[in-house]
């Protein structure tokens, strides 16, 4: 017997909660319902779901002051679904630690996509594996014991700002970072907010990786919110 994951579904329009609910069984979840943020506090305690999928136009509460209380004690992973489509809101969610952010309306096969990438991001520990090892996506795979990216088997000749820009981002593959993020885990909080020194090193980072820059296969843009690796499927 297969053990489902359970994920959560915080959110108060009952049939948009009732829709999500049903893709999710579909596909082999069990899903869970809560309409409101003590509701849902209550049910992240007692039930440990793995996933939980947060609205943030609450009744009794805005869904930021959840996540900011679950990411007190927690790292459960948290995919926003939201009508707010405001860059702010999205760099805010991500910033207070939301795994990926979702705008109404969406479609089926974008919701289940996120919800693996967030599961399985947990289950391997994703984040942890940029030490050692490689990561390989498409022609592209980032080495980080000899700290190269190749592509189609070239070195790409990264410079080392360059190198670690991408090594980050492979780390997180498949998860949105937020402009500051990056910035403050590569050149330390004083940098914060200073998107040119980010900006000008990615440009060159596609020029050197992407067939055609313009449309990137690797690397992404969350225009005014950060950046995102593509996933490998393996």
């Amino acid at each position: 017997m297969n053990i489902r994951e359970k994920i959560l579904v915080i959110e108060d329009e009952k049939s948009i909660a009732r829709f999500i609910s049903t893709i999710l069984t579909a596909n082999g979840y069990e899903a869970m319902r809560a309409a409101s943020g003590a509701e849902a506090m209550s049910m992240i305690s007692s039930h440990c779901p793995d996933l939980v999928i947060l609205d943030l136009g609450l009744p009794d509460m805005d869904g930021l002051d959840i996540l900011r209380q679950l990411r007190s004690w927690s790292t459960l992973p948290v995919v926003v679904v939201s009508a707010r489509s405001h860059e702010q809101d999205k760099v805010s969610a991500l910033d207070l630690g939301a795994d990926d952010y979702l705008t109404k309306p969406f479609g089926t096969d974008e919701l289940l996509a996120r919800v693996r990438t967030a599961i399985r991001h947990t289950a391997t520990g994703n984040s942890e594996i940029a030490q050692q090892g490689t990561y390989t996506v498409g022609d592209l795979t980032i080495d980080y014991n000899k700290h190269q990216v190749l592509v189609r088997g070239e070195n790409a000749k990264l410079t080392l700002s360059e190198f670690r820009i991408v090594a980050l981002l492979g780390k997180h593959a498949g998860r949105v970072m937020t402009y500051d993020s990056i910035i403050k885990e590569l050149w330390g909080p004083r940098a914060s907010g200073d998107n040119q020194i980010l900006r000008v090193n990615m440009a060159n980072i596609r020029r050197k990786i992407e067939k055609n820059p313009a449309e990137p296969e690797y690397l992404f843009t969350e225009v005014g919110v950060g950046y995102r690796m593509a996933e490998s499927e393996n």
